[in-house]
């Protein structure tokens, strides 16, 4: 124990102060964790012992997050579309990335790539994404869905039969965002009006401008899936 520390909850009259101990004790089990942390991710990266480099991870002395050797991978499993996919990857690799290079799903398209656009929304656990801004790391064990997963079949999703029906995917590139957006609008009960459809679709840019085309599309859409 540092004797520094024990001098700081020493009271002039020689008694303990319960809270500044409690606030130390606090701090060196932090430190003693960062500590741990670190050794052992520098040992799974190191000798002769040491672990391949892919699934190369070491659990801390917390025991609730993992640190992983630089240029290491780590496998992720995913639901996709409904079925079990695993990939071993490095730990700086997007959920969009994953889905498109590594699980060849192109229909989730690679826009702006910062999150201002849409055109890479999925959908995970339920929730719409932008996956260029999630790493795949953070999604293991998540349900995912992507455009491809929306249709059963033949039978398209009822929103992609009304984007057909209002012409609203104009030239193309923003049309899967918009579709999983749209998905998650109707199920999240935001389209009481064209001005609630528009506020809760605005995180989707076209640059065709086709938004009038978009709204009457997830409007019919809603209607079709109250029914």
């Amino acid at each position: 124990m540092d004797s520094s520390d024990d001098a700081d909850f020493v009271h002039d009259d020689g008694e303990h102060d319960p809270e500044t101990e409690k606030l130390l004790h606090s701090r060196r089990t932090v430190l003693k964790s960062i500590a741990v942390a670190a050794a052992g991710a520098a040992a799974a990266g190191t000798g002769a012992g040491a672990a391949p480099a892919a699934a190369e991870t070491v659990r801390t002395a917390a025991g609730s997050a993992y640190a992983v050797a630089a240029g290491a991978s780590v496998e992720v499993a995913l639901s996709v579309n409904g079925q079990l996919r695993k990939l071993v990857l490095e730990p700086r690799v997007t959920l969009l990335d994953a889905l498109r290079e590594r699980l060849g799903l192109t229909g989730t398209k690679k826009g702006c790539d910062r999150g201002e656009c849409g055109a890479c929304t999925v959908l995970v656990d339920g929730e719409r994404v932008k996956s260029c801004l999630t790493l795949a790391v953070m999604r293991g064990g998540a349900e995912v869905t992507t455009v491809e997963g929306l249709a059963r079949g033949e039978e398209l999703h009822p929103v992609q039969e009304a984007f057909i029906r209002h012409d609203a995917f104009q030239c193309g590139a923003c049309t899967p965002g918009q579709i999983m957006s749209a998905v998650a609008c109707i199920n999240e009960g935001h389209t009481g009006s064209e001005a609630e459809i528009r506020e809760w679709m605005s995180g989707n840019l076209c640059r065709c401008a086709a938004y009038q085309n978009i709204v009457a599309a997830v409007a019919d859409a809603a209607k079709e899936v109250r029914r």
